[in-house]
């Protein structure tokens, strides 16, 4: 509603802009036969309804966005004009002087800004001074790997706001998975095809911030995994990730990770000694007699002297919990 008033207001300013132009255009020029007041305040309301148009198209542009392409015009600006001004010392032409001023000006600007757009997430821009600061959780940047995007949980987990802050999947993360859905392996190729996937119904869902980083992905004999490392590092970010080895290289150099089967795991249903479960027991076990079922958040169950139940339900009574890396294990006996 706010927006609407101002936007008609503009409007209505604009077109009363345009008549008094106009009417300082007819008393210099009496013998006008269409008064050009009129024109003037049609002239001042389509532009201004042209300008609410542009703005409507804009409405995407982020405040992040648009500081970091002026950071980048006024460094292209501030570079040419110190390079013009060492030109300046040669014995050149005045002419030769103003065009290569002028080439200057519109290379380095241009290059200064798209510089400076792709790389606007790794440093904060605040208007009217430039501030490098740390993001707070809540704004805070996530990579993810492509062990991430191929599990395909972390949609779901973003949606209900277990992952804070805006999701980032680096071009060389991109390109692992382009290069595993084109393997001639048809397990690779099935989860580069999937991780594909899961990327483009992410980008379609408005609802989930991710993009796209141009990282550095022409350092040839570098890992993706190093790569995403040294970005967090850069962007200071956090890294999503499945990958055991990767969550404990990267929490060994001070980055946050949030690893997706840990939470899954700390999640899952608690059971006590002395409960009784009921489950189906599917598979034999490791020791003799015994056999393997699974409850409903898939916490596997070892039951003792067991094995003749294998494909049947059974009601079982918790004996205790073993914790490990992987996840809990119960281990139980027959009822």
């Amino acid at each position: 509603m706010t927006l609407s008033f101002i936007r008609a207001f503009f409007v209505f300013v604009s077109g009363i802009v345009g008549y008094y132009i106009g009417t300082l255009l007819e008393l210099q020029n009496k013998e006008a036969v269409i008064a050009p007041s009129l024109y003037g305040a049609m002239i001042g309301c389509l532009a201004a309804l042209f300008l609410i148009l542009v703005e409507l198209k804009l409405k995407r542009v982020s405040v992040r966005g648009l500081s970091s392409l002026v950071f980048g015009l006024l460094l292209g600006v501030f570079m040419a004009k110190m390079i013009a001004n060492i030109l300046r010392l040669l014995p050149v032409d005045e002419f030769i002087l103003s065009v290569s001023e002028l080439v200057l000006t519109l290379v380095f600007s241009y290059m200064g800004a798209v510089i400076a757009l792709r790389g606007k997430d790794e440093f904060n821009v605040i208007i009217p001074y430039v501030k490098f600061k740390r993001q707070e959780l809540k704004e805070g940047l996530v990579l993810l790997d492509t062990s991430a995007l191929i599990d395909g949980r972390v949609a779901d987990i973003f949606r209900v706001n277990f992952i804070p802050g805006r999701m980032i999947v680096p071009r060389s993360v991109l390109e692992e998975m382009q290069k595993l859905a084109d393997s001639a392996n048809d397990l690779k190729r099935e989860k580069g095809r999937r991780g594909m996937e899961i990327l483009r119904n992410m980008q379609k869902d408005s609802k989930i911030p991710i993009s796209i980083h141009e990282d550095d992905t022409d350092s040839h004999g570098t890992e993706v995994d190093t790569k995403l490392i040294n970005l967090a590092k850069m962007m200071d970010a956090s890294i999503c990730t499945t990958d055991f080895n990767l969550g404990r290289i990267a929490a060994a150099q001070g980055i946050d990770v949030l690893n997706i089967n840990e939470l899954a795991n700390a999640v899952k249903m608690v059971v006590f000694s002395g409960e009784k479960i009921n489950i189906r027991l599917i598979k034999e076990g490791k020791e003799p007699g015994q056999a393997v079922g699974y409850i409903d958040d898939g916490t596997m169950v070892v039951v003792g002297e067991a094995r003749r139940l294998i494909g049947q339900k059974a009601d079982v009574v918790v004996s205790s919990v073993l914790q490990t890396q992987a996840g809990k294990i119960i281990f139980a006996k027959l009822s």
